[in-house]
């Protein structure tokens, strides 16, 4: 794990705090409603939203009463803090690492992975993660940009990828390389925005 990637997101999400709403809302907040319909989670399970941002996800958790939300950006947490006071929604919000989940194993029923895959700096390490804190038969929502599982990007996309993995995220990383590294199994995997550019993915932890 690198300490100066890690610094380095906690710079580049406070200085796009500004921003970061009207973009991250306006163009994915429907999709964010079909991930957590898709959940299918009840009331009272114990929900973690791992790289919560600003808690846009929050008002689609209406009625929700065991939510968790961690980000390592401390300018979000607060924003997330306000939010949730807002929509007067009980959620347990601290600045953490998702890499280094201070949590003990199988606590959550599902995890939320909402545009953070291809942000943290080591998603191998955020899966085994959520794998780990995550009870069996739990389930993990992931909605996020990836490469379909096998193709290789050309090299046009490498080279634009060393630009967008510095200013926002990286553009080549795959679901299935990603999870290959846990038991965590597939069970949706569909297109949502920009023409199936980002999916939206079911995974289950075997029981």
């Amino acid at each position: 794990m690198s300490l100066n990637t890690n610094t380095w997101n906690r710079i580049r999400y406070t200085l796009y705090l500004p921003v970061y709403d009207f973009i991250a809302d306006r163009i994915f907040r429907k999709y964010r409603q079909q991930s957590i319909d898709l959940l299918h989670a009840k009331l009272t399970d114990a929900i973690l939203l791992l790289g919560a941002g600003t808690g846009l996800d929050l008002p689609c958790l209406q009625g929700y009463a065991n939510l968790t939300a961690i980000d390592i950006t401390p300018g979000m947490v607060a924003k997330l803090r306000e939010r949730a006071q807002q929509l007067n929604l009980p959620v347990r919000a601290q600045v953490m690492n998702g890499q280094e989940l201070q949590f003990a194993d199988a606590t959550f029923d599902a995890v939320l992975l909402h545009l953070i895959l291809a942000v943290i700096p080591d998603p191998v390490a955020c899966i085994k993660e959520v794998e780990r804190v995550l009870k069996p038969g739990g389930t993990v929502m992931v909605f996020d940009k990836f490469l379909p599982d096998g193709q290789k990007p050309s090299p046009l996309r490498r080279l634009l990828n060393q630009f967008a993995s510095t200013l926002f995220s990286d553009i080549n990383r795959s679901i299935g390389n990603i999870i290959r590294h846990t038991s965590l199994q597939q069970e949706l995997n569909k297109p949502a925005a920009l023409g199936g550019a980002f999916r939206i993915v079911r995974l289950r932890k075997p029981e």
